[in-house]
């Protein structure tokens, strides 16, 4: 999660001829750049990179620009709206596929009362709900699972989604969303679902969610080695590259943080299923599973330090094993500007599929989602400066 300093317009509107006055309403504008001087060892295969760089995600955050805004319809509720565009600071591009605004765009009533309906391209209830408590919510993309095969760095969003957010009842939350494959005469063709529920009180936060995604339809008996569907797919290098013709992708995901004194403990599973059908390019389902923890201390009001360890194991079709060690460092210069160093390793044994998922290769180390395909072992540190307005 992202602290964001805005910049705020408020308007008031009045009736001619009645005279009476439209409620309140406000639009906000916002933004993060993140990018950060990177060095990779085995970035692709052995050779090593020096580069200005970020992951699909970010590094801390994912670079981006956005509109908000809401009019207040009285009665505690409120229309809303949020446009979140990703890009590039090294290059300008637009991520997200080249996508305008590729990181959220969606409109909804919310209700003091009764919760929250948004319709359009959207993070997934497992982002709102789970993430916020991982060490992806404080050091981001070094931290991240293995090839991001469990979406623990926000890899991808959600199109043509219909999401319902409860209010917080005394600590609780839940989120249940929908997304339409769009399919004529296929109903569940290309269609997303997911649900997640939050318990945060005092220093506990405790979270856990599932979502599911089908990929569409094969084309003569076989369907290629891409995933296309109202979700983006994880698909950010070679832990997972292979299995991108997987008939519906599953992840389940429980995480948990405690906060005492200057100290911050957190834990937690998931379990990403890639499925496979008749048109699939491998045969069984590949399953992920991974756990990881983190350790941080806010040494300073403006330092924060922290550790992770992050251990994958994929079994079903192919087996390999990812270990991965992370350490990160962040100071505050200011509310909006901040400097931070994140390091990492990981080791890869066993073996997995080739990119075209048509073959057997060994594994490769592979940090995150950043999507460097290495050898057995991959090293990576980020000097970075990150600035929100």
């Amino acid at each position: 999660m992202n602290r964001k300093t805005s910049l705020s317009v408020i308007s008031l509107a009045m009736l001619g001829a009645a005279g009476a006055a439209h409620a309140q309403s406000s639009v906000t504008l916002y933004g993060t750049i993140d990018t950060s001087l990177t060095y990779v060892n085995h970035a692709q295969g052995s050779a090593n990179l020096w580069a200005l760089g970020n992951s699909s995600a970010g590094n801390l955050s994912g670079t981006r620009w956005g509109i908000k805004g809401n009019e207040d319809l009285g009665g505690g509720l409120a229309a809303i709206f949020q446009l979140e565009n990703g890009f590039d600071p090294s290059t300008g591009k637009l991520n997200q596929g080249g996508r305008m605004f590729g990181r959220q765009a969606f409109v909804g009533l919310a209700s003091t009362q009764y919760g929250t309906v948004t319709l359009g391209r959207q993070y997934d209830p497992l982002i709102d709900l789970v993430q916020g408590i991982t060490a992806d919510n404080y050091f981001g993309s070094a931290f991240a699972t293995a090839g991001d095969v469990d979406n623990y760095d926000n890899s991808f969003r959600v199109s043509n989604a219909v999401k319902y957010a409860s209010p917080v009842w005394s600590g609780f939350q839940f989120e249940t969303m929908y997304a339409f494959g769009g399919v004529a005469g296929t109903v569940g063709s290309q269609q997303s679902y997911a649900v997640a529920a939050a318990y945060n009180t005092g220093p506990l936060s405790l979270a856990a969610g599932y979502f599911y995604a089908t990929n569409s339809p094969a084309s003569a008996g076989m369907r290629d080695n891409t995933f296309t569907s109202t979700s983006d797919g994880t698909f950010d290098g070679p832990v997972n590259n292979g299995y991108a013709s997987a008939h519906s992708l599953a992840i389940a995901r429980v995480a948990g943080q405690y906060v005492f004194g200057p100290f911050t403990a957190g834990a937690g599973y998931s379990n990403a299923q890639y499925r496979a059908d008749g048109a699939s390019l491998f045969g069984s389902d590949q399953k992920y599973n991974t756990g990881q923890g983190f350790f941080n201390w806010q040494a300073t009001p403006a330092m924060l330090l922290g550790v992770g360890y992050s251990y994958t194991k994929s079994s079903g079709d192919t087996s390999a094993t990812y270990h991965q060690v992370s350490l990160g460092a962040d100071y505050s210069l200011s509310k909006r500007t901040d400097v931070y160093m994140t390091a990492a390793y990981q080791h890869a044994s066993g073996e997995t599929r080739t990119a075209d998922g048509t073959a057997i290769e060994a594994a490769q180390a592979s940090i995150g989602s950043y999507g460097y395909a290495g050898t057995s072992t991959q090293s990576m540190v980020n000097l970075g400066l990150r600035h929100k307005f």
